[in-house]
């Protein structure tokens, strides 16, 4: 069953050989990888273009201009051929496993939507571990977004191809949610398959755009009135504070 891979590229040279080469490296094999290279101008590009010389199941598109990561990833979804498409950013990594694993977990239990747990790193050290619960729905996601973009997996032969929302921020959440309305649960895999790798200017790693993108979700692309607004928001902060203090509690 193939697998496609979706990740779009910006300046990221740095990191792209390493992420490209944990996708090399999974036990399974029937994958092809789609890079959407998003107007970088970096050196980049010679990159990626090596490896598609390296391996016939790399692709590359290059995007005429800027378009942004809902743009660049749905570019990548209209591109795809495999009956599962997946996510991988361009600075973040796979465990060799990691396909393997979730395409054996999506096929024996016949589910649409699946994620997994992944490790934190910073500075190529793991600081920590998300793990995840056994199945979410929607409402459970509006409350805590526990689903990585990294480990995330969708059955193109039950749902069809589902785009991302061109929303500015927090694309990948939108979609999630979308995902679950046309299905009643995504199911987890408690167990770590990818590396998130902190960076201090990532939304995720600034808690307070990391917030305002999060309300943004739930006013403009939810539409939810505003007192369900606060409710969900008061549910995403306090679990916002457990995940920081166990973190630390574990250190």
């Amino acid at each position: 069953m193939l697998v496609s891979i979706i990740t779009p590229v910006y300046n990221a040279h740095s990191h792209i050989e390493e992420t490209i080469q944990s996708i090399m490296a999974q036990t399974y094999t029937d994958w092809e990888l789609i890079l959407i290279d998003d107007y970088s101008t970096d050196n980049g590009i010679h990159i990626l273009s090596r490896y598609t010389e390296l391996d016939a199941r790399i692709h590359l598109h290059e995007n005429p201009k800027n378009l942004g990561a809902a743009v660049s990833r749905n570019k990548g979804i209209e591109m795809a051929k495999g009956r599962f498409i997946a996510f991988l950013d361009s600075d973040d990594l796979w465990e060799p496993t990691k396909l393997e694993t979730q395409v054996r977990f999506m096929l024996e239990n016949k589910h649409a939507f699946t994620f997994a747990g992944y490790f934190k790193i910073k500075n190529d050290v793991i600081v920590g571990e998300h793990e995840v619960p056994s199945k979410v729905n929607h409402n459970d996601l509006l409350k805590t977004c526990s689903i990585g973009c990294l480990t995330a997996m969708y059955d193109t032969d039950q749902l069809g191809k589902v785009y991302m929302p061109i929303i500015s921020k927090r694309q990948d959440f939108a979609l999630w949610l979308k995902i679950l309305k046309l299905i009643p649960y995504a199911y987890g895999i408690n167990q770590p398959l990818a590396k998130y790798r902190l960076r201090d200017d990532s939304i995720s790693g600034n808690k307070f755009k990391a917030a305002k993108y999060q309300w943004i979700v739930y006013r403009e692309f939810e539409h939810l009135n505003f007192f369900k607004s606060i409710y969900y928001f008061m549910h995403y902060t306090f679990f916002g504070v457990l995940k920081t203090y166990f973190h630390k509690a574990k250190k």
